[in-house]
């Protein structure tokens, strides 16, 4: 709960990348719907997103991808170097749409599943 802290790591992200276009979404925390972060934002060209008002179901999704994401991968490999971790993500994201079976898809990874329901 520290705007200081926000707007620090989006000019250390902007130091590291081209931010023109890039969608950064956020809750309704404070600091993510002040004006000073939003035009922080504007600046660099970003586009802020945000979660409806008081409906924690927005993020459920996600959540329980980021949750996966750092629990079957991030943890285990403990990358050292922001390309370790950048790949630790692709492959981790490969694996969660190719290979990872899910019972809510009635067993069968994204891509499977979407195939099936596309033929």
């Amino acid at each position: 709960n520290d705007l200081a802290l926000v707007t620090k790591t989006v000019d250390a992200l902007s130091e590291r990348a081209d931010l023109t276009g890039v969608l950064l979404h956020a809750d309704q925390g404070f600091q993510y719907t002040s004006n000073a972060y939003n035009r922080k934002l504007e600046k660099l060209g970003a586009i802020g997103s945000h979660s409806r008002r008081g409906n924690c179901y927005d993020n459920a999704c996600i959540e329980s991808f980021f949750s996966h994401l750092k629990t079957e991968k991030i943890y285990l490999v403990r990358p050292q170097t922001m390309s370790e971790l950048g790949q630790a993500v692709e492959e981790y994201v490969s694996f969660y749409n190719n290979e990872r079976f899910q019972k809510k898809l009635n067993d069968r990874s994204p891509v499977e599943y979407r195939e099936t329901v596309a033929a």
